[in-house]
């Protein structure tokens, strides 16, 4: 028997589960024997034996806030980079002039009639995969390549979305570039993310007038808050691959969640920076009666005359619309950016108006990308699906050039516009595709039977306001039903504000939708540089970040666990026995449960003691779910996303009480959860961050 315990306690040391109660339980460390009962069922304990572990306390909760709270002096300067699914940029502040937030300096290139304080989120790889450039550089380059030569460059776009679709995401998942080649996505992030590190250092250097050290920064990435554990993490460790931040140093990196971001900067909104679209009242002189359109043109205005100064004065107050707001007071920020739009709830905490998550955040793939893709599907309905495959791939920068002038027209539909919108076709379409079809453009459009497109004479599909604006149904139609079933919610009733911010908030059609279907219910409000808005709250965030005081856990966690097994409670495949004990393995422990409030820097500390005195080495497993009524570690859905190793190996000569106390911290609160195993013998201890790629 004893080389069978030494065999698996190899196996014990780097996978057992560690044995975690609600109630008190005498366990006892052992090993699987021979006897055991023999089942088909695939059970993660009976292969590798795992622990009974006795719990010294019960569970309680610590609120240790006051340990973050000079932690941003360390830093001199914070860096916001909003990596977006169309457009990205970079803003910062010094901390100490918190209320001067700096937006990047003015990108090179552009289209006419875009604003160009962001740049492309487009990136552009040598033949040799390696960095060429980002943004509209890489865009203005590629356009300029050799068709033939451009076959063999890697150009990406639009690439964030991956990481929100991509249900099994790991380090080793796949991007594919314009020419059909791949290239690991990890690289492609790390790359746009070193590009914005060099980028602000350098301008931080030039104001500084002396170089500028990377750890003089604490830096602020956004994701949209329905993302999944794993999108979230892997936008961190491209940021580690990136140079930003290190796991040793991982508070210089904050992974801010967008609507948060939009949020905190709402509260410093003062009369003359916002709209308001709801027929309520009447801000700013536009009321509900007003059109959208003419209101928002006169904000955009607004930011057109002040563009050239990069800086924005946040004061030190809360602005008049937040200032109305009381104690409990609900509020929606819908953030409708290029590829997701995210639907979050707050309410307010007075009297330091910190917020509170109210509803976990909802929403889905509704961004303005879904606009294009109408659009593509439009095509492949007069050209043929066929078609449109081949010339993406034989004729990529041309392709681009395409999307770029639809682009500039979408952003020119509007409710009550009237004169038709002109799209400009590349030469390059047309000479592919009469070679491809053996026939003209202008005869597939007669043949199409679309009658709201027409062929104009100067080279250019004509689209009516018609049929522009019924290529933004599908995904505004998505978002109002997503607030409409919302708003049902008993959480969500008595909201008093909604902030619509992001990218697509600039679409006169998704302004008019949303004041058309919930104009009656609260007050609707936009800021003027909409699209500015996550970049400058995610500089607040990073200056403060314990203004976010509750959110709402995105799963449930918990460990595996032994317990006594209870004839008809538990499953007989589940019964294990061991002299004489009957155990219940693989049970599912909860710390905390999904879409439960969790406080920033809130701990579930718990007390443990190994069954067996000798034991030195204690390792826990840590398992999440998307549900919250899990009771096996087998259960689907359940993922292992986490394994903490106390080895306490060295420690013999220490006085040890017969009841070793081993002490286990969960952190909960941040965008990052950490838990912590500590020997309170030996003050031993290990941490680890959940882990959602690598297991």
């Amino acid at each position: 028997m004893f080389s069978l315990e030494k065999c698996l306690f190899k196996f014990f040391t780097q996978q057992v589960g560690f044995c975690l109660c609600n109630y008190w339980t005498e366990g006892t460390l052992f090993f699987l024997s021979e006897t055991a009962p023999t089942s088909a069922y695939s059970s993660p304990a009976r292969s590798l034996g795992d622990t009974g572990i006795t719990p010294l306390s019960p569970s309680h909760i610590v609120n240790d806030t006051d340990s973050n709270v000079s932690e941003q002096q360390l830093f001199l300067v914070v860096v916001a980079i909003d990596f977006g699914t169309t457009s990205s940029g970079y803003a910062y502040s010094f901390t100490k002039e918190p209320e001067c937030i700096h937006v990047m300096r003015r990108w090179e290139g552009g289209d006419p009639g875009v604003s160009n304080q962001k740049t492309p989120t487009t990136i552009l790889l040598t033949p040799e995969r390696k960095f060429h450039s980002f943004g509209y550089a890489a865009r203005d380059f590629y356009h300029d390549l050799d068709p033939n030569e451009a076959k063999q460059w890697l150009y990406l776009e639009k690439f964030k979305m991956k990481l929100h679709t991509t249900g099994d995401l790991t380090m080793d998942t796949d991007l594919t570039a314009a020419n059909g080649k791949k290239v690991k996505a990890l690289e492609i992030f790390a790359y746009a993310l070193q590009y914005f590190k060099e980028q602000a250092l350098k301008e931080l250097s030039d104001q500084a007038g002396s170089e500028f050290e990377n750890s003089d920064v604490r830096w602020v990435i956004t994701v949209p808050a329905i993302w999944k554990q794993p999108a979230k993490q892997f936008m961190r460790e491209a940021a580690y691959q990136a140079g930003l931040a290190s796991p040793e140093n991982s508070e210089q990196l904050i992974i801010a969640l967008e609507p948060e971001a939009a949020s905190i900067y709402c509260r410093k909104l003062r009369l003359h920076q916002m709209i308001e679209l709801s027929s309520k009242a009447a801000v700013n002189g536009y009321s509900g009666s007003d059109t959208v359109g003419a209101g928002f043109t006169q904000a955009k205005e607004h930011i057109r005359r002040n563009r050239q100064s990069r800086t924005f004065l946040v004061e030190n107050v809360i602005g008049e619309i937040w200032s109305e707001l009381e104690e409990g007071d609900k509020y929606v920020v819908v953030d409708s950016g290029g590829g997701t739009v995210d639907l979050t709830v707050h309410q307010i905490r007075l009297p330091e108006g910190h917020l509170k998550e109210l509803y976990k955040a909802t929403g889905g793939p509704y961004g303005s990308l879904g606009v294009d893709y109408e659009f593509e599907k439009l095509l492949c309905k007069i050209f043929g699906e066929d078609f449109i495959e081949q010339f993406k791939i034989k004729r990529p920068a041309a392709w681009v050039d395409l999307m770029i002038a639809f682009e500039s027209r979408k952003r020119a539909a509007a409710p009550d516009r009237t004169n038709p919108l002109n799209i400009t076709l590349p030469f390059s379409f047309i000479d592919y595709y009469k070679k491809f079809r053996g026939h003209s453009v202008e005869h597939a459009l007669r043949k199409s039977n679309v009658d709201f497109v027409k062929w104009s004479s100067q080279g250019m599909l004509r689209m009516s306001p018609d049929a522009m604006n019924a290529l933004f149904k599908p995904t505004i139609d998505s978002i109002i039903e997503h607030l409409r079933d919302l708003f049902q919610k008993p959480e969500v009733s008595t909201v008093k504000f909604l902030f619509l911010v992001g990218g697509f908030a600039e679409a006169p059609l998704l302004q008019q939708a949303v004041q058309a279907a919930f104009g009656d219910k609260c007050r609707i409000i936009i800021p003027q540089d909409v699209g500015l808005t996550i970049l400058k709250g995610a500089v607040l965030f990073g200056l403060d970040p314990a203004v976010i005081k509750v959110r709402r856990s995105p799963l449930t966690y918990g460990v595996g666990v032994l317990n006594r097994y209870v004839e008809g409670k538990h499953p007989p495949e589940k019964l294990l026995v061991k002299d004489g004990t009957r155990w219940c393995t693989d049970v599912f422990d909860k710390f905390i449960s999904a879409d439960q409030s969790v406080a920033l820097g809130e701990l579930v500390k718990r007390s443990y003691t190994p069954a067996k005195p000798s034991q030195l080495v204690i390792v826990i497993n840590i398992y999440s779910s998307e549900h919250d009524d899990v009771s096996f570690i087998t259960d689907p859905g359940v993922k292992k996303c986490g394994t903490l190793r106390l080895d306490l190996t060295g420690t013999s000569g220490t006085a040890v009480p017969a009841r070793r106390e081993i002490q286990t911290l969960m952190q909960f609160g941040d965008t990052e959860i950490k838990a912590t195993a500590v020997d309170i013998a030996t003050s031993k201890s290990v941490k680890v961050g959940i882990d959602f790629l690598n297991y």
